[in-house]
Order: structure tokens, then sequence, then C-alpha cells
């Protein structure tokens, strides 16, 4: 099972998926998270905290959910959308300004997972950036 939801990732990814890790990175090409594939497609911020987590939708796509229950976004195409459609993280071939990513610190012990609020209609996916950085949009889900 894991690892086809790791081929669907690395499908929905651009085929970016190195040793069992996604990094993302912010709209200033800044290595922000990855999501770790062998570790139920959790998200780790660069700090090494885990924030959220990925959950396939009935398609190739999958929603993002914070440790606390929130429903923060949806996974589509190598990039984290917000609620209003803006990107809010996205993996190296997705964006045009990549920086090199510094060394990951340790990773924290995950928190258990609160029940999931239901997700919201899935708005129209706008090319821009939202408000939020990336580190601090996966930070809602703590």
């Amino acid at each position: 099972m894991k690892r086809f939801l790791t081929s669907c990732l690395v499908l929905i990814s651009c085929g970016v998926l190195a040793q069992d890790e996604l990094s993302l990175f912010d709209g200033k090409g800044r290595a922000s998270a990855y999501i770790v594939a062998d570790d139920d497609l959790t998200i780790y911020l660069w700090s090494g905290e885990p924030v959220a987590y990925l959950v396939r939708d009935g398609s190739r796509e999958f929603h993002v959910y914070g440790f606390n229950g929130k429903h923060l976004g949806w996974f589509v195409r190598g990039i984290i959308r917000d609620h209003e459609g803006d990107a809010a993280c996205a993996v190296k071939d997705v964006i045009s300004n990549p920086q090199l990513e510094p060394l990951k610190s340790l990773k924290s012990l995950k928190s258990l997972k609160s029940l999931k609020e239901l997700a919201p209609l899935r708005p129209l996916f706008s090319n821009q950036w939202g408000e939020l950085p990336c580190r601090f949009f996966l930070s809602q889900g703590q």
C-alpha cells in the first residue's frame, strides 16, 4: 500500500522523489518543508517539526491536513494550494527560482492525528502565491 501511495505521489509531484522525501519550497524559492513518503506522507518543516500530512482523495490528488484536524488545502500537480486556490508550497520542478537546500534538522516525534474536519469545496486554482509563506501556512496544522 505504501509503495502504491509513493508511486502516486511520484506521479502527482512531477516525478521528484528522492530517497522517499520530497522537498517543498516557498514562493521565494526557499526550502521550507518536506514530505516523507515512508512516514504516512507526513509533512515536516525544515526544522524537523511534523505539521501536516497528506490524505489521498478519490482521484489522483491529495488533501493536506494538520495534526490538529484542520483541512489546510490540496496537493495537486506538485503544488500545495490554500483555500483561496493560491500556491503555498511547491516542489522544485514547479518553481522557477529554487535555492540550495540547507541541512535538515532531526525530525521530532509526531503528534496524534485529531479528527479531520470536512474539506471545503475546492476553489479554482490561481497563478499566484498566497500571502502566507509555506512554513507559516503549514504551521497552521499544529
